[in-house]
């Protein structure tokens, strides 16, 4: 595969995954926040299943595996999912895009408490960067100063995306970034449906009656999620997780300009300010990263 046709798609991706926000937060006015995640992972899920029949890529895992597995469907699919659209139903796309895009600071900072890895001085000073952005965002809900309920749902949904990746990394070393995928995601949308069942039963849930609006739907799990993640998958094994990472600065920013168009949501100081902040905290632990000499990675993709 040309270079060229890499960073397009890396490109493709980010706008892919900026445009996810937006579209969430579209359809929420459709939608009740767990019907609509429930809806979106079924979704999801039947689409992995029939690319891992049509890859061939099944694989039976052990029963280490299949804890692990566990933990990363509940962390990241089953809490993430949740906390992120109920999240986003009290915040702005702007907002839930930056604070997700804290997530690989978080994975740092748990990844030293509980794997024990070392952090360096640059990398510790990028995740200081990041979260005095992440206070500019949280502490200014976009009318007053204070606390928004939805970002303090947005930071529970990163906490728990972070989590699973801690778990995904143990696994990817015996299993490919796909099959954890596919286990977690379908996995996490088997124990969502009791939360689906109690907003049933207390008469909170509700769908779109609208025909286009599933199609939304399908098209943001089955494009924005499913080959985004592929596509996300062969740039960081072509172009290394260095190159690939500057990409992950893109949907933010993608997120805000298009809700500002499409939403009628406002551009806040606070979010230009916090978000530059995250994202140079981003870019300045990723300063020492190097490119594989034969880059094999296998890398987890979400939301």
């Amino acid at each position: 595969m040309s270079n060229r046709i890499v960073l397009i798609k890396l490109w493709v991706v980010s706008l892919l995954w900026g445009c996810n926000y937006v579209a969430s937060a579209y359809m929420l006015r459709e939608f009740s926040p767990i019907y609509l995640s429930f809806a979106r992972l079924v979704v999801m899920s039947l689409f992995l299943i029939i690319s891992a029949l049509i890859l061939k890529a099944w694989k039976r895992p052990t029963a280490t595996e299949w804890k692990l597995l566990i933990f990363a469907g509940i962390s990241g699919t089953l809490f993430n999912q949740l906390f992120y659209f109920t999240g986003l139903q009290h915040s702005t796309a702007g907002n839930a895009a930056l604070i997700v895009a804290l997530s690989p600071i978080a994975t740092l900072l748990l990844s030293r408490l509980f794997l024990k890895e070392k952090i360096t001085g640059t990398k510790l000073t990028g995740a200081f960067i990041a979260l005095i952005g992440v206070v500019c965002i949280v502490l200014y809900g976009g009318k007053s100063f204070g606390i928004s309920k939805g970002d303090i749902y947005l930071l529970l949904a990163m906490f728990g995306l972070s989590v699973s990746l801690l778990f995904i990394r143990k696994l990817t070393t015996t299993m490919t970034s796909f099959q954890v995928t596919v286990y977690s995601t379908v996995i996490g949308t088997m124990m969502m449906i009791p939360a689906a069942g109690y907003e049933e039963i207390s008469g909170h849930l509700h769908g779109s009656h609208q025909v286009w609006t599933w199609v939304l739907l399908i098209a943001v799990a089955v494009i924005g999620q499913g080959m985004a993640g592929f596509w996300w998958n062969q740039g960081i094994a072509e172009a290394g997780v260095s190159i690939s990472a500057m990409f992950m600065n893109i949907p933010p920013f993608v997120a805000i300009i298009i809700s500002y168009f499409l939403l009628g949501d406002p551009i806040h100081a606070a979010q230009l300010i916090g978000g530059a902040l995250i994202l140079a905290g981003v870019l300045v632990t990723n300063l020492n990263l190097r490119l594989p000499m034969h880059p094999k990675v296998k890398v987890n993709s979400k939301m």
